[in-house]
This record gives C-alpha cells, sequence and structure tokens, in this order.
C-alpha cells in the first residue's frame, strides 16, 4: 500500500490538503471522492533511499491511545460537551504526540469543525484508520461515548494480543543474539590465545582442535568480508521489500515458516474477526469495514487480498463467497463469514470466531515458545559441548608430549 498526497475541495468548500494511504492513484481517488468535492491535486509520496531514514516521525503509544479513548468514553456519557471534553483530555494525556494532536483538534472543535475531520487532518499520521472511521459513524448516530467504548475495548485487545506474540518471540530472539555474539567473541578473542599456547609444544593436533582453529582463523581475518556480506544481504532485502512483488513474496514467505507461519495466519485471522466485529457494531456498511479492516491486517498479503474484496461486495457479492474463493484466511473463517451472512447475524458471528481465534492465537504463541527453547537450548549444548571437547583434547594431548 503506498502513500498519496492531496489538495483538495472539502464538502464545506474550504481546500485541504494531507495524505492517504491506498493501493493505487485510482484507488486513491476512490477513496477521497467518497469524502470531498473535488480533487485538486493527487501524486504518490516517494519512500527515501535505502539509507534514509525517518527520525522525526511520531508513533502511537499504544497504552496512552487505549486510555484516551476510554476517558472520552466516561466523560462523554456523563454529558459534558466534546469541546471541553476533548482539552479536558489533553491537559491530562502525559503522552507528547497525543497531547499536541488533542490541543489542535480541541481548538478545531472549538471553532464549529466535526472532532471526526478533525481527528482525520490532526492525526493522519498517528491515528488508525479504524478509530476515526468508527468515531464518523458514532458522531452520524448521535452516539460518541458508544463509539469511543468500543474503541478502547478493541485496541486494549489488540494490543495485548500483539505484546503476548511479541513477548513471546523477544525472549528466543534475545537468547540467540546473546549466543551468536559469545561465541563471536571466543573465536575471535579467546580461541586464538589458547591455541598459541598449544602451538608452543609441538604435536599435532586432534580433528575437533584444528576445526575450531579453522572457524576462529575465519571470523578473526573474514570479520569485514563477513560484516560486509550481511550490510549487503540486508540492503538486497530493504530493497526487494521496497516493490509490490518482494512485500507480497515476503508476506507469502512468513505464512510458510514452520510454526511462525501459522502464528502470522491466526493473528491475521484474529485481526480480520475483531476489528469487523468492531466496525460493524459501529454502523458502518460492510463494504467500507472489509476496506478499512484490511488496512488493519499485519501481514501485506492478506492485506492486499481483504482490500481487493471491498469493491467485488459493493457490487453485491456475498462476502463470505468471495473469502472462500480467494481463500486466504483460514477455512473456519470463511465459512463462519458465509454462515453469519446467510442468518443475518454476521457481527455476532464475526464476534464468536474472533474469540476462538484470539484462543488458538494464545496456545499457538505458548506451543512456539515450548518448542524453541529446547531447540535453542540443544543448539547452544552443540556448539558449546563442540567448543569444549576441542580444547580439552587439545590440552590433553598437551600434557602427552609434556
Amino acid at each position: 500500500m503506498a502513500q498519496y498526497k492531496y489538495q483538495a475541495i472539502a464538502k464545506n468548500g474550504k481546500k485541504i490538503s494531507g495524505t492517504i494511504e491506498a493501493y493505487g492513484e485510482s484507488d486513491a481517488a476512490s477513496r477521497l471522492k467518497q469524502n470531498v468535492n473535488a480533487i485538486l491535486k493527487l501524486s504518490e509520496v516517494k519512500e527515501g533511499g535505502l539509507l534514509s531514514m525517518d527520525l522525526g516521525r511520531n508513533k502511537l503509544n499504544a497504552k496512552a491511545f487505549t486510555v484516551m479513548c476510554s476517558q472520552f468514553a466516561i466523560i462523554l456519557k456523563a454529558g459534558m460537551p466534546i469541546a471541553r471534553t476533548v482539552r479536558l483530555i489533553a491537559e491530562k494525556t502525559s503522552n507528547k504526540p497525543l497531547r499536541e494532536m488533542l490541543e489542535k483538534v480541541a481548538e478545531d472543535v472549538d471553532a464549529g469543525r466535526a472532532i471526526s475531520q478533525s481527528f482525520e487532518e490532526r492525526g493522519k499520521n498517528l491515528l488508525p484508520a479504524t478509530f476515526i472511521e468508527t468515531v464518523r459513524a458514532g458522531e452520524a448516530s448521535g452516539s460518541l461515548d458508544r463509539s469511543f467504548k468500543v474503541m478502547a475495548e478493541h485496541f486494549d485487545k489488540q494490543t495485548k494480543i500483539r505484546s503476548k506474540v511479541r513477548g513471546a518471540l523477544a525472549y528466543p530472539a534475545f537468547v540467540l543474539v546473546l549466543a551468536i555474539a559469545v561465541i563471536v567473541v571466543m573465536m575471535v578473542v579467546v580461541v586464538p590465545k589458547l591455541m598459541e599456547a598449544f602451538a608452543e609444544f609441538g604435536g599435532e593436533l586432534p580433528l575437533p582442535t584444528r576445526m575450531l582453529i579453522a572457524i576462529s582463523n575465519f571470523f578473526s581475518q573474514s570479520y569485514l568480508i563477513l560484516l560486509a556480506i550481511i550490510v549487503l544481504i540486508f540492503l538486497a532485502y530493504r530493497a526487494y521489500k521496497s516493490t509490490e512483488k518482494g512485500r507480497i513474496n515476503l508476506a507469502k514467505l512468513q505464512l510458510k515458516l514452520p510454526v511462525l507461519g501459522n502464528i502470522a495466519e491466526l493473528n491475521a485471522a484474529s485481526q480480520f474477526a475483531n476489528t469487523m466485529t468492531t466496525l460493524l457494531n459501529a454502523g458502518l456498511p460492510l463494504t467500507k469495514a472489509v476496506s478499512i479492516t484490511a488496512k488493519t491486517l499485519d501481514n501485506y498479503y492478506m492485506s492486499s487480498e481483504c482490500a481487493a474484496l471491498a469493491p467485488k461486495v459493493e457490487e453485491g457479492h456475498s462476502l463470505g463467497g468471495l473469502m472462500r474463493e480467494a481463500d486466504f484466511m483460514p477455512g473456519i473463517l470463511n465459512d463462519m463469514v458465509a454462515v453469519g451472512e446467510e442468518t443475518g447475524e454476521l457481527e455476532e458471528t464475526l464476534g464468536t470466531i474472533a474469540q476462538y481465534y484470539d484462543a488458538e492465537l494464545d496456545m499457538a504463541v505458548d506451543g512456539a515458545l515450548k518448542k524453541l527453547e529446547p531447540a535453542l537450548l540443544v543448539g547452544l549444548a552443540l556448539l558449546a559441548g563442540f567448543i569444549v571437547i576441542a580444547i580439552y583434547l587439545a590440552m590433553f594431548g598437551m600434557y602427552d608430549v609434556m
């Protein structure tokens, strides 16, 4: 999905500008026409080179954002005017990006602008589309407090799921990186000094010791080459990932990985079911709910496939039937969506299947951790055992010479 910069005439006649994410220029124009009277200028925002860094970009603090949604729900339900509510929450928010955005939104609302429109413009690089569209739906139906409550529950749940997945994988990753660092230090610093001592006594060294010396010499003498190879691989990966075909293929590869691929698929199914439930409960039409849900999926291939369904749903096709044909989501989810449409209870069905996939994701993450930890321990034990055996065999040989 690419970013497009636009200038347009809003429905109130004012000239506005901003950015929008879309799958192509025509898709961007189609999305814009839903909210503006005329598009004056539309152009793709080109990404920087491989070595460019966006240091100033603000990132949403999930916890602070969830608290903000909860505060809106409670204060609005108490009957406080929307402008005063925004200003009060801005004063209480410690997260700087959120506070700055809310202060601007408060000014806009005081001036008579719709809060959903202000959130869209002021938080375009910060707020998720799910939030903006749900607030817009709540504004239209006169139930803003309910919309914010739904968002608080939704993002709290999503944050916990993401934290669990990342937390479960963080420990094995840390152990692996630490092990690699220790092995490199031993090969470059410790082993060469030991080998110098062994060499002084002469005699032929055992095969494991000679192998260890060869590996140590390779690390010591070719570390610049290794570093250059790693950098080239990283740059090639970034270049390939920057292309549409590359992003699709890498996303497909992620789904095929042992253990982790299953987690990625279950995570996407959970995101789809939870987001669709939230948006449909907020009153958004099915077409728009599908389009917004596509943006929330972490896997780019699944996101692209989901986005392609929205125009077909608008033409009158069944969402469940389209999902079965595309076959990018688990079969159970596709079947349940079809059943929900046939019975007229799609929201309830999606809510039920969301709970199922949340539980499946929890079990998959726990199972992956149980498999990864022993595998890492066995691998580290084999490496450490090889080094110890190589050193001890050389020491025994040295004692024989003495």
